[in-house]
C-alpha cells in the first residue's frame, strides 16, 4: 500500500533522526518538529512510535531479505544440489548489504541500528515483529550456511549465527570510526564495499572452524 505524502514526510524525517541518534534516543517531539506535523498525524498514519519503527524496518529489511531469497534460488539452480561454499554465501550476504547501502546515504546506519535494536532489552515486541515477518524467508539461506559449516551441534551453530550478526552490527555502526583508527585520511569517503569484503574471510573461518570440546577455563 502506497504511503500518503504526509506519511512519507514523517517517515523521511524519522529515518534521518534514527540514523543520526538511534531509535531510543529519538523522541516523538523531535520527529514531529522535523516533519512539521503534529503528534496526531504520526498516530494516524503509524499508530505509535513502534509502528513508525516497524514501517522503517519494512523499508530496509524487506529488500535485503528479498535479495537474499533471489540469490539463494539462483545459487541452488546453478549448484544443482551440491553444497554451496560458506565464502560464497557470505559474499551473497555482503552484496545484500550493498543493495541496502544503495538506497540512500543513511540506509546502512538505519539497517544496523535496526539489528542492534532487536537485541536490546525490552524489545520483545520488535523482535517478534522481525521474526514473524522475515525469519521464514531467511531459513533457506541459513540452511545452506549450515550445510557447509564445520560439523557442530545446533547450539554451537546458533551462537555462530549471532556472532556473525554481532560482527555485522559493530562494523556497520562504526566503520567510519574504524577507518579513522586504521589511518584513513578521509574516513567519510571510506568504501563500504571494501569494508564488507574484508569481513568475509574472517566470518568464513568462524563457520568452518571446528568447535572446541574443551572450555578455555572453568570457574
Amino acid at each position: 500500500m502506497q504511503q500518503s505524502k504526509t506519511a512519507r514526510q514523517i517517515q523521511k524525517a524519522a529515518e534521518a533522526l534514527f540514523a543520526e541518534q538511534g531509535f531510543s534516543e529519538t523522541t516523538m517531539r523531535q520527529i514531529t518538529t522535523a516533519a512539521k506535523v503534529n503528534l496526531a498525524a504520526v498516530n494516524y498514519h503509524f499508530g505509535s512510535k513502534q509502528g513508525l519503527i516497524e514501517s522503517v524496518a519494512d523499508k530496509y529489511v524487506a529488500p535485503f531479505v528479498g535479495y537474499l531469497q533471489d540469490a539463494v534460488c539462483t545459487t541452488r539452480y546453478t549448484h544443482q544440489g551440491t553444497t554451496v561454499a560458506t565464502e560464497e554465501l557470505l559474499e551473497m550476504l555482503m552484496r545484500a548489504l550493498l543493495k541496502v547501502h544503495q538506497t540512500n546515504g543513511h540506509a546502512l546506519a538505519i539497517f544496523s541500528r535496526l539489528l542492534d535494536l532487536s537485541y536490546a532489552p525490552g524489545q520483545d515486541e520488535f523482535r517478534e515483529f522481525l521474526t514473524s515477518k522475515y525469519r521464514e524467508s531467511l531459513d533457506d539461506f541459513i540452511l545452506l550456511l549450515r550445510q557447509d559449516a564445520a560439523p557442530m551441534h545446533d547450539d554451537e551453530f546458533f551462537w555462530r549465527i549471532h556472532f556473525l550478526l554481532g560482527s555485522m552490527i559493530f562494523t556497520l555502526n562504526n566503520y567510519r570510526v574504524l577507518a579513522g583508527l586504521g589511518g584513513s585520511k578521509d574516513a567519510e569517503d571510506i568504501e563500504v564495499e571494501r569494508v564488507l569484503h574484508r569481513m568475509i574471510p574472517v566470518l568464513t573461518a568462524g563457520f568452518l572452524a571446528r568447535p572446541e570440546s574443551t572450555f578455555v577455563s572453568r570457574i
